[in-house]
């Protein structure tokens, strides 16, 4: 009598648990927007570009500053050199600056970028993975200017969690290349 009870109340919470389809969680997706650029214009002593309005300038040593976006906890650093006749040894330099990252990068794009209008040549380097920068880029006239840039963010690279940072900064790269123009 005492088995039995217990049998039946057993099969009662049994039975009552499987009212209705188990049915697992969707994933969600996180859904950040952020906000159409506003273009400004920054002139340096060397050449002028368009920037998002967003950013920050700071750090404005020499000839180097940084485009900081407080929002996105990320920079672009800028970085502007005098050719010398070392145009080689600056191509390399930002060459292997760019692949530094290969070891956490699952892939690297590589993009020419060729202005035969304002004489700017260059290359955007987009890095796809747990890199520290998602993206890098050189651009100069060949002969005289040289600038470089690389966009970083301030925490620990996880390219799922910042990837809709990242593809909203490299656009600002990419408008920052295009709107370039050297000074004479």
């Amino acid at each position: 009598m005492k088995y039995s009870i217990i049998v039946i109340f057993f099969g009662y919470f049994l039975l009552a648990s499987c009212q209705g389809d188990i049915m697992p969680k969707p994933k969600a997706l996180l859904r950040l927007e952020y906000p159409r650029a506003e273009l400004m214009s920054l002139t340096t002593d060397y050449f002028t570009m368009e920037h998002n309005a967003m950013a920050k300038i700071r750090s404005k040593k020499g000839n180097s500053f940084t485009l900081d976006y407080p929002l996105m906890h990320g920079s672009i650093f800028i970085t502007y050199k005098n050719v010398n006749g070392n145009l080689d040894k600056l191509l390399t330099d930002a060459q292997r600056l760019s692949y530094e990252h290969a070891a956490k990068a699952d892939n690297i794009l590589e993009q020419p970028f060729v202005n035969e209008e304002g004489r700017v040549y260059g290359m955007y380097y987009e890095v796809k993975g747990n890199a520290a920068s998602q993206a890098q880029f050189y651009v100069t006239d060949s002969t005289q200017h040289f600038v470089t840039g690389s966009l970083y963010f301030y925490a620990k690279p996880n390219y799922d969690s910042i990837l809709p940072a990242a593809a909203y900064l490299q656009n600002d790269i990419r408008n920052i290349m295009e709107t370039l123009k050297w000074k004479d």
